[in-house]
């Protein structure tokens, strides 16, 4: 096994060299004017990723805690929600759904497809009792992208709130929360973000907040009161992971510096340098409807899809991400967000290329 190994999974991603460095530094007490200061600093250039002047709350927990906040914070049992899902993530909406006893309405669409915003308009005319939709800007089990943008349309000529996992998508993909009218944005720290796992992030509107008046769900870790009350001194309720705070700061820099909107074409560009490369070399794509966040690409017949991603990983270097939910062993996936560049791209492509052709004289897979 080499001991380099890229990460080109859609999270965790690579982190930079400046953020790993600060984490390394000796630990400070967070209950203290000098954290609340660097507290302040993230959080007020984390509206700016966001695209929102809302304020973004900062969680210590994977972002499916960010998930389960933006339902028990703004619904009761036997309410009435539409969940999008076309994918593992959005199975994910549903499940928390179904667990909290929402009354739960499915618009549904295979692995690699999208459920267009125009089927949305005609759940939400069928349901106009709907308090909240929920939907994925990138499907990260697939690398779809949804038009969250039709969506908000939608779900903004109704009382509904549109609740959107941008958790892969965010820094990558266009994604306008104010511009828009999204109400609730939730992601996480190990995508786009550059930052280890560890850290959930969510943005609420004006308009959510009003539902939160009269949620019954049960919460206490994941009370978005209370985090409310605390970032009012730039604080939190509970204690933060400090370090990826402070590894946050410096990714936060380079986002900023560089302008979001840069980084959204940069994605775009190593996205369609990703997708010719796997041309080039034989493979398909999976899906139409691409994010510029992660790529799915058809594993070749005669192939172990399994053996393919753990050979590339244990053997020449690099990680990718193998398929989820119904598409394990079909499917493999390449991240393009963050740190990653064309050279990362173009040395995977040919290591794919001669690891495929390793396996194959290896003789077909048995079914």
């Amino acid at each position: 096994m080499t001991k380099a190994n890229i990460l080109l999974t859609p999270g965790p991603t690579m982190v930079p060299q400046e953020a790993l460095d600060v984490m390394a530094e000796p630990i400070f007490h967070h209950r203290t004017p000098q954290y609340r200061e660097l507290f302040k600093e993230v959080s007020e250039n984390l509206k700016l990723v966001f695209r929102t002047s809302q304020d973004v709350y900062t969680l210590t927990g994977s972002g499916t805690l960010a998930m389960e906040a933006s339902v028990v914070n703004f619904l009761s049992p036997g309410d009435k929600v539409i969940v999008v899902e076309a994918g593992k993530f959005g199975e994910r909406w549903s499940a928390l759904a179904k667990r909290y006893q929402m009354n739960l309405v499915q618009l549904k669409a295979p692995y690699g497809k999208v459920v267009p915003a125009k089927e949305l308009e005609k759940a939400l005319k069928d349901n106009p009792d709907t308090k909240a939709v929920f939907a994925t800007l990138c499907e990260t089990s697939t690398g779809v992208l949804f038009d969250i943008e039709g969506m908000a349309k939608e779900t903004s000529r109704t009382p509904a709130i549109l609740v959107v996992d941008s958790i892969s998508g965010l820094g990558a993909d266009r994604l306008e929360m104010d511009e828009w009218g999204v109400d609730i944005v939730v992601t996480g720290s190990q995508k786009a973000l550059m930052i280890p796992p560890g850290l959930a992030f969510i943005a609420i509107s004006q308009k959510a907040w009003k539902l939160n008046e009269t949620a019954k769900c049960l919460r206490y870790y994941a009370d978005l009161g209370a985090y409310r009350k605390s970032l009012a001194d730039w604080d939190t309720p509970w204690t933060p992971a400090l370090t990826l705070v402070l590894a946050l700061k410096q990714t936060l820099k380079m986002i900023n510096s560089e302008g979001i909107e840069t980084i959204w074409k940069r994605c775009a560009r190593l996205a369609e340098l990703t997708r010719s490369q796997m041309k080039s070399i034989g493979l398909t794509l999976f899906s139409k409807d691409w994010s510029n966040a992660v790529t799915a690409i058809n594993v070749p017949a005669g192939v172990d899809g399994k053996k393919l991603v753990s050979t590339i990983r244990d053997k020449k270097g690099y990680t990718l991400a193998g398929g989820q939910g119904d598409m394990d062993g079909k499917i493999f996936r390449i991240c393009h967000f963050g740190i990653v560049s064309e050279e990362h791209i173009t040395g995977v492509t040919q290591v794919i290329k001669e690891t495929i052709e390793e396996l194959k004289a290896k003789g077909p897979v048995k079914v």
